[in-house]
């Protein structure tokens, strides 16, 4: 079978590999579609451990289903968890499933990026979501970012009428806006350096759209999500959370990043909360597909380009760049 086998942003081969074989309560999947996230293109967390196949933002068919598996059919229309909390630890009993050791070890084979991929007995188990008739594959590739967005929103602990602000209008900055929407929030603000992802976020629901460069945040905020890993969008962030609000850092830094914060005057008096948010659970997903079920959140007007497998290097071009596109998907049995 083909894959899209990844060395660096600007050098992801199609090689040939052999078709996986599955074992007792696994499962094959052909992948229709995959989503490229904005984590693939880290470079800095994956060199030293290239080649490999990327892809986690799955959707697909099931070929063929291994002895034990009962709950899943030949033909079934899927998304899937790449990583799956073991639910009975110290972390999951407290609620912190996505820093469970057993999701940290769990994954799928190879990867998304490719024509099949085996999915391993507990994930079978306890990270596969039936696709409802009304939801594309494409659509239902968004079912594992909106997950996480989910929980990021779900942690911080959203309050009606909260002023948001938005730091970086990519996709997970565009799906928060958008849950936040559907949820109520007050004023939602969005900022970015590109002016391209500026509309964006007014079209899918951000009340402002304002270049970074030119905001002035000064205590504009109730939660401020980040969805950016610059030095200066972390400044920016402390800056606009206001008394008692709180900071959900929701993506990756740059490597080696440290910040210096000044203590008193962001937590002795002022209660300000910094939180952060990684990966999702499998209730998590179930919640994500049934609100792209509902249309509450629309995914399908977010896709901005498709390439088969053959150009998956355009592709990772595109997201590495953060131009003018939103999601990349990934369609490997073009």
């Amino acid at each position: 079978m083909r894959v899209g086998m990844y060395y660096s942003n600007h050098d992801v081969r199609v090689e040939e590999m052999p078709e996986p074989k599955i074992g007792a309560g696994e499962l094959l999947v052909r992948v229709m579609a995959s989503g490229v996230c904005g984590t693939d293109v880290v470079e800095w967390y994956r060199r030293d451990k290239v080649p490999l196949v990327l892809g986690h933002e799955i959707a697909g068919e099931i070929v063929e289903s291994g002895e034990g598996v009962s709950q899943h059919r030949i033909g079934d229309r899927i998304s899937a968890s790449h990583h799956v909390p073991c639910g009975e630890c110290h972390y999951c009993r407290m609620g912190h499933h996505s820093v469970c050791d057993t999701l940290r070890k769990t994954k799928f084979y190879p990867g998304g990026f490719s024509e099949f991929l085996r999915l391993p007995a507990i994930n079978v188990e306890k990270g596969v979501y039936k696709i409802p008739d009304n939801v594309s594959y494409e659509e239902a590739t968004f079912t594992e970012p909106l997950a996480c967005v989910i929980r990021g929103q779900r942690l911080a602990g959203y309050k009606k009428d909260q002023r948001l602000l938005v730091i970086g209008s990519g996709i997970s900055g565009l799906l928060h806006i958008q849950l936040a929407k559907s949820k109520g929030f007050g004023k939602i603000t969005a900022t970015d350096i590109n002016d391209y992802r500026l509309k964006q976020a007014l079209r899918f629901g951000a009340d402002e759209a304002i270049c970074a460069k030119d905001f002035k945040a000064e205590k504009v905020a109730d939660l401020v999500i980040l969805c950016a890993g610059a030095e200066s969008a972390f400044e920016q962030a402390l800056k606009a959370v206001d008394r008692g609000g709180t900071i959900l850092v929701f993506a990756s830094a740059e490597k080696g990043l440290k910040l210096t914060l000044p203590l008193n005057e962001f937590f002795w008096r002022n209660e300000v909360t910094i939180i952060s948010s990684y990966a999702a659970d499998p209730e998590e997903h179930l919640q994500a597909l049934k609100l792209i079920k509902d249309k509450k959140v629309n995914v399908k007007d977010m896709i901005t380009h498709r390439f088969e497998l053959g150009d998956i290097q355009k592709g990772f071009k595109l997201v590495a760049e953060a131009g003018e596109s939103i999601k990349v998907i990934i369609e490997p049995q073009l």
